[in-house]
């Protein structure tokens, strides 16, 4: 991606539209810390105005690093690599890592290996879901029937929780075999 370019009416016309967004900001800023009000403002030091006018543009600045971390986010979650980021905003891959450490999802950690649990001669898995972090469980019970949590089950989230629900259902048929 190559560094996006404004022609100088464009950059005019944004510099208008910040400076017109920027006075009532500005206004209320300076109103805040002197205690005047805000048609008020210009009527004062010049340099006491231009510092309102700097302090304003200080939170101008934080909310455009928030809306820009926001953006690198965003790009990142569909995909984006840091490589991709760092070309946007004109830098390096490592300095948009950097500058925005948490915009590209690491991969997760490959999911734990299914647990096999052997109970009442019926034999079942336990399987972690990858994405959502929650177990599951299939299961051959003792009398060859097959198991498997019902589809509008809550899911499981933890192992030990997924093995309660596996056991009873291998207890169950183990019993139903035997009778």
């Amino acid at each position: 991606m190559t560094k996006p370019q404004i022609t100088s009416d464009e950059q005019a016309e944004l510099a208008r539209a910040l400076l017109d967004a920027l006075n009532p900001l500005a206004s209320a800023v300076r109103a805040r810390a002197t205690g005047q009000p805000e048609h008020r403002m210009w009527d004062a030091d010049p340099a006491e105005v231009a510092l309102g006018v700097l302090a304003a543009w200080k939170v101008v600045d934080a909310e455009v690093k928030r809306l820009t971390e926001i953006a690198a986010g965003t790009a990142g979650g569909y995909g984006a690599s840091y490589e991709q980021l760092g070309a946007a905003w004109g830098i390096t891959r490592q300095g948009a890592r950097k500058k925005w450490p948490d915009a590209v999802p690491r991969p997760s950690a490959a999911a734990p290996r299914p647990v096999i649990l052997e109970l009442f001669d019926g034999e079942a898995e336990l399987s972690q879901d990858p994405v959502t972090g929650h177990w599951t469980w299939t299961a051959q019970a003792a009398d060859g029937s097959r198991g498997t949590p019902a589809p509008d089950a809550v899911p499981c989230t933890s192992r030990e929780e997924a093995a309660a629900y596996a056991g009873a259902y291998l207890r169950e048929f183990a019993a139903a075999s035997r009778a």
